[in-house]
């Protein structure tokens, strides 16, 4: 068995002396992992770090062993954002996240389309934070819990949507709401593609998004937590929103 395709590696751990294991999201080949001889040499271990741009080539005797990878680096991401905290936690956020939330081997051409072209971004401080939330917005909707904010779950009303039902998903206006607007998560408008999408904004949004990855999505993984790597972001972030505001 063996196939060839080109990936964004999400993770890596030592396997013996010299080889590693490592995982990585291909469009055509979902979240895989394999065996790379020599992986955690002085030669390798540049290569394999977080993120980076990998042309693989598989090989397996039956398709369900582990199997072992034959790499080439087509970019590097990590170097290329060392001396940028954020971007660095925004890396790490979603390197972490795909890793946490993917099936093993199964299929999500689009969601690594999207996620190879947010990586691409990382350069871009200024488009970056609301690029990574539109990501998050299609996580949740690429792996089934996505949200509905095209209009209020109550009234069925397309203005005036302010609320977001914790358990649905679904927008809510102040008339649909009514005495339950106090179990409403808030919806900011960066959420809804208004607004100005300032980072303070986008925090508020990334608690809402966030809400729904642990209460939803790692809830029917069995409750493990998400990963750290997350919420590391999110705090740098809000840190440079408090910043922008001085």
């Amino acid at each position: 068995m063996e196939w060839r395709d080109q990936g964004i590696l999400l993770h890596t751990r030592r396997h013996g002396e010299s080889a590693a294991i490592i995982e990585v999201f291909t469009p055509a080949h979902g979240r895989h992992a394999g065996v790379v001889r020599g992986g955690a040499g002085r030669r390798m271990a540049p290569i394999l770090q977080p993120g980076a741009q990998l042309d693989v080539a598989w090989r397996a005797r039956l398709e369900d062993h582990i199997g072992a990878f034959v790499v080439e680096p087509v970019r590097s991401r990590a170097a290329v954002v060392m001396g940028d905290r954020l971007a660095l936690a925004g890396l790490s956020a979603v390197v972490s996240l795909l890793h946490f939330a993917l099936p093993e081997r199964e299929v999500h051409e689009t969601l690594y389309q999207r996620s190879e072209n947010l990586l691409d971004l990382l350069c871009n401080a200024a488009l970056w934070p609301l690029a990574y939330l539109r990501w998050e917005q299609w996580l949740l909707d690429d792996l089934g819990y996505g949200l509905d904010l095209s209009c209020c779950a109550v009234t069925g009303a397309t203005e005036g949507l302010i609320y977001v039902s914790p358990r649905t998903g679904r927008a809510v206006t102040a008339a649909g709401a009514g005495d339950w607007a106090d179990r409403l998560l808030p919806l900011p408008k960066a959420l809804l593609g208004t607004g100005d999408a300032g980072d303070a904004e986008i925090v508020q949004a990334l608690r809402v998004t966030g809400h729904f990855l642990t209460d939803h999505l790692a809830h029917e993984m069995g409750g493990r937590p998400l990963p750290e790597a997350r919420q590391r972001f999110v705090d740098a972030l809000a840190r440079r929103a408090v910043k922008g505001d001085g």
